[in-house]
């Protein structure tokens, strides 16, 4: 009898929803701390001093060990069983975080982030194959949905704990949040997860795979956080550039001719899934992307505290509650594609009126939109998770389920880094443009100056002083428009990312329209 065949027995069928119950705490546990230190940035900023490109690595750091670690579950499953992997990833995610909540410096910090970046990534995908072991392939969607609440909901609803903890207390209490359900999650785990399934010797393991993938990821995420300080075209950035590139071919060549690879290359010649994949690297784009866009603009142009932020994502979390079992039900009963793109069209349309979104943009209207794009991240999720796996063969199904989320990751890694990028760049583009409008030859100009300057001789300033402090505010007009552009030029390419993802979507609904229970490419 197989552990899991032995849980059943002690449990009968109330055993999936224990494991379910499981699965979810862990994930809430680690998925907190994706964007809960978002909003914790400038106290840490403060406390050690430190700048924008070092405190960009506490997020980079973490980044780019989920993403690395996202593939060790598949390993970890067949080498030590779901049990003691799991165990083993919440143990160290909690010390990661009692590290950082203890850090007496901006290095230790870092380092305690890539701790929790690391067991994060192992968490996630471990939780999957514990899902669509214990659950039959036409209850896996209405399962997905229940435990997509969990792993959605808690960096939606993040920022705004992060934002109460940090103006209640300071930035330092936001780092252990995630370990009381760490503990919770290792003490359910210990009764209710299953053991090593496989007998014998315990697999080997891909380290030069892993080296390979690290220093992809390490070296092209400095790249892309240093660019704009160093200048794309210098020799700095180029050769990180370069070597990142030669570390990617390298890790797809080493994965195609090991044994033991820690990414089987197999999974992407099934057509179905390699459409997932993109679908899901658009899918972590669009979603991490529009939750740094979001409370980054209502902090920087309409001056809301992190609480308020925060408090923006919460109606939206509130949705996904509802949406995410609808949303799993429907992937039992239809072909993934068509929730799928129901999903991708509701969140662009609800993106795009951000687009025209300025100073005076109401807080409930805000909300809304934020909300509505949920309705659709709830029918993507999902499908897109039970449409990736239910195409696999057995032997592939952990494989896979750690591919999807690491391409889920490497998305969202990509895009909040490319929209950080962006956002830079436009708001000194759009800066430039207005300066140069800015003459004496403008009538708007002049008149917004005397305007300034009569206000300001009515305050009782002095005549010497009107005229530049009338210059000075107009400065600061023309810094919150231009960085205003540049957040809508940022909203306008997460809606066309979704629109694009669209062609895969059709792919993978013509690979799979035959039905939830068309037989599983192999």
């Amino acid at each position: 009898m197989s552990s899991i065949e032995t849980l059943f027995d002690r449990y009968g069928p109330a055993y999936r929803w224990l494991a379910t119950v499981t699965a979810m705490i862990s994930a809430i546990a680690v998925v907190l701390s994706t964007t809960i230190v978002n909003v914790a940035i400038p106290g840490i900023m403060g406390a050690f001093g430190i700048g924008q490109i070092d405190a960009q690595w506490i997020s980079t750091g973490f980044l780019a060990a989920m993403t690395a670690t996202m593939l060790l579950a598949d390993w970890a499953d067949r080498a030590f069983g779901l049990r003691a992997s799991m165990i083993a990833a919440l143990a160290t995610f909690a010390a990661g975080s009692v590290l950082g909540a203890l850090a007496p410096n901006e290095t230790v910090l870092t380092l305690a982030r890539i701790v929790q970046g690391a067991a994060t990534g192992v968490v996630q995908p471990l939780a999957m194959i514990l899902m669509f072991r214990v659950f039959p392939p036409n209850r896996r969607g209405s399962a997905m949905g229940i435990f997509g609440v969990g792993v959605v909901i808690a960096p939606a609803l993040g920022p705004w704990i992060g934002g109460v903890l940090i103006d209640a207390f300071n930035w330092r209490y936001v780092f252990v949040l995630g370990v009381p359900f760490a503990a919770l999650a290792i003490l359910l785990a210990n009764f209710l997860l299953p053991g090593r399934e496989q007998r014998g010797p315990r697999p080997g393991f891909d380290w030069p795979g892993l080296v390979l993938l690290c220093g992809f990821l390490g070296l092209v995420l400095s790249a892309l956080s240093n660019g704009q300080r160093h200048g794309w075209s210098s020799d700095p950035i180029l050769l990180q550039f370069a070597l990142s590139g030669l570390a990617f071919a390298g890790f797809v060549g080493w994965e195609l001719v090991t044994p033991k690879p820690i990414l089987d290359m197999r999974l992407f010649s099934i057509l179905p899934f390699a459409a997932a994949s993109v679908v899901s690297f658009v899918l972590g784009a669009g979603l991490f992307g529009s939750l740094y866009l979001l409370p980054l603009f209502v902090q920087t142009i309409q001056g809301l505290t992190p609480t308020q932020a925060g408090l923006l994502l919460m109606p939206a979390g509130f949705v996904l509650v509802f949406i995410f079992p609808i949303g799993g039900r429907l992937s039992d009963r239809v072909p993934p594609g068509i929730p799928i793109a129901i999903g991708l069209t509701t969140f662009a349309l609800a993106t795009l009126p951000t687009y025209w979104i300025d100073v005076d943009t109401g807080f409930e209207m805000l909300a809304l939109w934020t909300a509505v794009s949920r309705v659709g991240m709830g029918l993507i999720f999902p499908s897109l998770t039970t449409g990736s796996l239910r195409v696999l063969s057995r032997e592939l199904l952990a494989q896979g389920s750690g591919a999807i989320n690491f391409v889920r990751q490497l998305g969202g890694a990509f895009g909040v880094n490319l929209l950080a990028i962006l956002l830079e760049r436009r708001t000194m583009m759009h800066a430039d443009a207005f300066t140069a409008s800015q003459t004496a030859g403008n009538a708007a100009t002049t008149h917004f100056l005397d305007r300034v300057v009569e206000l300001v001789r009515a305050a009782g300033l002095p005549e010497f002083q009107q005229m530049p402090a009338a210059l000075g505010y107009l400065g600061q007009v023309v810094a919150i428009q231009a960085n205003t552009l540049a957040f809508r030029d940022g909203f306008l390419i997460v809606t066309a990312i979704f629109i694009a993802a669209l062609a895969p979507t059709w792919v993978l609904y013509r690979a799979t329209r035959d039905g939830p229970g068309a037989p599983a490419a192999r």
